[in-house]
Formats: C-alpha cells, structure tokens, sequence
C-alpha cells in the first residue's frame, strides 16, 4: 500500500467501460473542493461538489419533483457529512495536540 500523506493535493477520476458496465469515479483529495446546494426552477434542488478537475451533482430523481427516495438520499449525504465533520475534528484535535506536546 502507498502512503499518500506526502502527496499534494489532487482530484482523481476514473472511468471504466466493460461489456457488463460503465463507472465513472471521482474522488477528492484536496481543500481546493466548492459545496454548494440550490434550487432550480423553485421546484428542484441541486447539491454539488466540485474542484477545476471534476464536478459532480446530485439532483432528484429524474431531474422532476421531489420524492420520498430523494428525502431519503439527502438524509443519507446529510448524515454521511456529518459523520465525515465529526471524523475531520477528531483527527484534526489529536493531530494538534500531538504537535503541542
């Protein structure tokens, strides 16, 4: 496995076309990242992350009104980013306390 604690930051994305598939992955390492969350049309919201490299956005299903599976899916991103907060502040407080000592 690579240590990747040394290397600058980045956006890295990937995409993969089989017989059976296609996926396409972005993943972030930088804090060079925009959030931003709107409506379009008064009607329909829009949550996106992006970087220069890469941008990706998540609207409702079938870009139409809002249903209970897309309530459910904004649920799921708001708790999966406030778990990722509350991990950031974990790390961040024993990395500074590690350097004060």
């Amino acid at each position: 496995m690579t240590d990747t604690s040394a290397l600058p930051p980045y956006t890295y994305v990937t995409f993969t076309v089989d017989p059976t598939k296609t996926r396409l992955s972005i993943s972030f390492h930088t804090a060079e990242l925009e959030t931003r969350a709107s409506v379009i049309d008064g009607r329909r919201p829009i949550f996106a992350l992006s970087t220069i490299e890469a941008n990706v956005s998540v609207s409702t299903t079938g870009a139409g009104l809002v249903t209970t599976a897309d309530v459910d899916l904004a649920r799921q991103i708001f708790d999966s980013a406030a778990r990722y907060l509350a991990d950031c502040e974990r790390l961040y407080t024993g990395t500074a306390a590690d350097q004060a000592a």
